[in-house]
């Protein structure tokens, strides 16, 4: 079985990449699981940012690296929390404090709640790689107004997928892999991967 390092600790993240990778054979391993610590995000793009964290745990771990950069977009907010959504209530801030500040900023807001998530997904077969594969998928709803769901990570409560009546953390994780910014993204990425041989590669070394 092949091994990838996803370059971020979320365990929300790893369960899902875990579950979608686990057809094609790949055991993804968090970058904690190498010790390795948290690149800072300095970019201002999603892509940007999923690049320079899918760089620094190549060049770590010496493993082939998945980074995603992903993020709400609020249409109210002028796209805010954006890049900024792990961190939107602080450098510290839980999930609950996150998403608690977007509902407090919406509060008088009845009509216009639209929203996206975003996710941009890099695939980096070394440190060096000049070519790496860039994926992007987005995943339209709007917001509630009070959280709902314990199936779910980051802004899941609050978010209501425009195909649904309810919130995305109450959906079963198979129904959010297969709607999903990051499922969707994943798929996008997978099939790039298969195309360009990359499996195939990694397998016959």
């Amino acid at each position: 079985m092949q091994q990838f390092v996803l370059a971020s600790g979320n365990k929300g993240k790893l369960k899902e990449f875990s579950e979608l990778f686990a057809t094609h054979q790949v055991e993804m391993l968090p970058q904690s699981h190498f010790n390795v610590i948290e690149v800072p995000e300095t970019g201002t793009t999603f892509v940007e940012n999923a690049i320079i964290k899918a760089r620094h745990a190549a060049k770590v771990t010496g493993l082939p690296a998945i980074a995603d950069d992903s993020g709400l977009e609020v249409d109210f907010l002028n796209g805010a929390p954006g890049i900024y959504s792990a961190r939107y209530a602080g450098e510290n801030a839980k999930d609950t404090d996150n998403y608690e500040k977007v509902l407090s900023a919406l509060a008088n807001e009845s009509t216009q709640r639209s929203a996206r998530f975003q996710c941009v997904l890099v695939f980096m077969r070394h440190a060096d790689d000049p070519t790496p594969i860039i994926c992007q998928a987005a995943w339209e709803g709007t917001l509630a107004t009070e959280p709902s769901g314990t199936n779910g990570h980051g802004y899941d409560p609050i978010f209501i997928p425009a195909e649904h009546t309810c919130s995305a953390a109450d959906l079963s994780s198979e129904e959010k892999n297969r709607l999903s910014h990051r499922g969707k993204a994943l798929q996008l990425l997978t099939e790039a991967m298969k195309q360009q041989g990359v499996f195939k590669a990694q397998g016959s070394r």
